[in-house]
């Protein structure tokens, strides 16, 4: 018993409740490198882990891949083919990143343009503590990325994803050599 509160503690994402004092939605990102579990964190970023798990619930992002790994910094996927061919997506969502809500090592956040407000469906994970990402305004600089979960389960399987061989594939950088695939995104039950 005093070893499962002490888990519970070493990772209290794991044990927030979502909604309503719900469970939080997990996520397993089935991998070709194997299997990534996620919990969200519908009360720090509703409109956030609303978007995500439409996508997930749509099958949007099955057959897409991790574009972009950078050892020392993020894995970052859900966009693309492997081809590289962008996947539709619905429109931008609001960026609700918040101050107490750090892009820490093993936290999802999601990838946009310089535009603070032009979230999709792309997401990354960081693969270290990755101050200079937090929010500290509401400006163009220091608006930030928005956290919306973290791993639970599976990394080891991320940092395996950030050791791949990376070159250039047309006008994109740091994209693994082979592809790592995500085959599935389902939720999950706690």
């Amino acid at each position: 018993m005093l070893s499962m509160i002490l888990m519970l503690l070493s990772h209290p994402a794991a044990a927030e409740p979502g909604e309503g004092g719900t469970a939080a939605p997990r996520v397993r990102l089935e991998t070709t490198q194997g299997p990534i579990d996620v919990v969200l964190f519908p009360d720090r970023a509703p409109e956030t882990v609303k978007n995500f798990l439409a996508y997930v619930d749509a099958g949007a992002y099955d057959g897409t891949v991790f574009h972009r790994v950078i050892p020392g910094f993020m894995i970052q996927g859900g966009g693309m083919d492997e081809q590289m061919n962008q996947r539709p997506t619905r429109a931008p969502i609001t960026n609700e990143a918040r101050a107490d809500t750090p892009n820490r090592a093993g936290t999802l956040a999601m990838a946009r343009t310089s535009a603070p407000h032009s979230a999709t469906a792309q997401f990354f994970i960081n693969l270290v503590d990755n101050g200079f990402l937090n929010h500290t305004a509401p400006t163009p600089q220091g608006f930030g990325y928005a956290v919306f979960g973290e791993v639970i389960a599976g990394m080891d399987v991320v940092n395996e994803i950030a050791q791949v061989p990376t070159g250039s594939r047309g006008m994109h950088q740091d994209v693994p050599k082979t592809a790592v695939v995500i085959t599935s995104a389902q939720r999950i039950t706690p």
